[in-house]
């Protein structure tokens, strides 16, 4: 009885002792992303992805990270390099759970770095990808205030060439900053980004 108490406290304290370090090691990362060190964030992510296979969080801010640095680059080959390496993690996690909306959220927001950096050639190609995949988000969570701003906003962004009614999407706007207010993230790494952006659309709406 001993030897089984012992063992059971020993898995207890390995358990323990690796949700300390992968805490840790998030805590840092999203340190050093917030202090503008993306390619250090995006490297230590890429280690605690590597170490701990059992969370989807590390992969999704690898592909996070390098995507939202992708809107900042003026170099092209730098910018596909940045993407391809975002969907190469996202791909791994979509493996695992195809029933994620944050995935799919992200898989649209990669979809619209790739047509920013070149719409003429990239427009066609991915705009209906954009849709679909906030629309596969949309069914998994439809309160999402990620899902429901990220849709609105690429339209609103498409809006000058496709003439479409900004209306609606502005109306979408106003409810997914509505959603930020009451949304509450699984754990303290989960994502909660978007509300600015949300507030930034509100004002041009206006």
């Amino acid at each position: 009885m001993k030897k089984i108490i012992a063992i059971i406290a020993l898995f207890t304290a390995v358990i323990s002792s690796a949700q300390g370090q992968f805490e840790q090691g998030m805590g840092k990362a999203m340190q050093l992303w917030k202090e503008g060190k993306n390619t250090e964030a995006s490297d230590l992510f890429e280690r605690i992805a590597a170490a701990d296979k059992t969370s989807w969080l590390p992969n999704y801010y690898v592909a996070l990270v390098n995507t939202t640095s992708s809107f900042k680059t003026q170099d092209k080959t730098q910018i596909s390099a940045m993407l391809t390496k975002a969907q190469n993690v996202l791909d791994v996690e979509m493996i695992k759970n195809q029933n994620n909306a944050e995935l799919y959220v992200l898989q649209a927001l990669i979809y619209t770095a790739w047509v920013i950096i070149d719409p003429m050639t990239n427009g066609m190609k991915y705009s209906a990808k954009v849709m679909e995949a906030y629309a596969k988000a949309k069914a998994i969570d439809p309160n999402n205030p990620r899902v429901v701003f990220g849709e609105a906003d690429y339209q609103l962004g498409g809006a000058k060439w496709t003439g479409v009614d900004t209306k609606p999407l502005c109306a979408q706007v106003d409810k997914a900053i509505e959603l930020f207010a009451t949304f509450k993230p699984e754990t303290p790494f989960s994502p909660k980004w978007g509300l600015e952006r949300a507030l930034e659309a509100q004002k041009n709406c206006k």
